[in-house]
């Protein structure tokens, strides 16, 4: 994933009165916005990108001089996402010519893609089925389900089984993590625990309502259970810790790691 910030200046004018010495920043935004939408066509299954328009004028009756909008692209490798930022800056640049405006294109961050580590998920794989399922109370369970109903999916309730060990990952689901940055500079090992009912809205509010009550305080245990036998195993298995180690290094052979953070102090937002 990559998120930047794309701002469009132009000159404010009174709309009625004299629109043509305007120049109007929102103008940009819709038209770059425009040719984002229509390269969806043009890309990978895998690729995502969304934005929100942060700023795009004050009263209908100016001109807008300032516009910003905040943008994330995203694909399933790096190299998907470094191929699609040149065509992106055309775009801001090709917006801010049509539009008559500057434009500006700022990168504030951005995540790898996560090396999944099979030597160590298979260990800590081994530690889940040793601790067995995730067992819920009927009351948790009606919660859950509750939930779902509200939310507009299958009450099935809280699924809290150990699924099989996938020993050759496909093409992630989705979402991004700084987690993945961590992966290309030390051996990292992962897993997923349930806090939240089966297949009900993420990043909104039935994660928050099951999150801070036993539902989320199980899972957290569980996964802190996992975790922490998985440390243990590597304080005592030299031979696991070479596997992991020599896994990591064929992995990142030849790779150097550059985060997409800008060096210096982080950019100021001007809001």
């Amino acid at each position: 994933m990559v998120d930047f910030i794309v701002e469009f200046k132009g000159k404010a004018s009174h709309a009625a009165y004299d629109p043509w010495n305007g120049r109007s920043a929102v103008d940009g935004v819709e038209i770059f916005t425009h040719a984002l939408n229509l390269m969806r066509e043009h890309v990978k299954p895998s690729v995502r990108m969304h934005y929100t328009i942060v700023k795009g004028g004050d009263v209908p009756n100016v001109v807008p001089e300032y516009a910003k909008l905040w943008c994330w692209v995203r694909d399933s490798k790096r190299a998907g996402v470094e191929a699609l930022l040149p065509r992106v800056r055309k775009m801001v640049e090709g917006a801010a010519l049509a539009a008559d405006v500057e434009a500006t294109m700022t990168i504030q961050t951005g995540s790898y893609e996560m090396l999944v580590n099979m030597p160590g998920e298979r260990l800590l794989y081994s530690n889940l089925t040793w601790l067995g399922p995730l067992k819920y109370t009927n009351e948790e369970q009606e919660f859950a389900k509750q939930i779902q109903r509200t939310s507009g999916v299958e009450p099935k309730g809280l699924d809290g089984s150990i699924e099989p060990l996938e020993e050759s990952p496909g093409e992630p689901e989705g979402g991004s993590t700084d987690v993945a940055d961590v992966s290309w500079i030390v051996p990292v090992i992962h897993l997923s625990v349930t806090t939240a009912p089966l297949d009900a809205p993420w990043h909104a509010w039935p994660v928050v309502a099951t999150g801070g009550m036993s539902i989320g305080h199980k899972g957290m245990l569980y996964a802190a259970k996992a975790l922490a036998a998985t440390m243990v195993d590597l304080f005592e298995n030299p031979e696991q810790r070479a596997a992991i180690r020599e896994e990591f290094d064929r992995q990142t052979k030849g790779q150097t790691y550059q985060g997409y953070i800008p060096d210096g102090p982080p950019p100021v937002p001007k809001d």
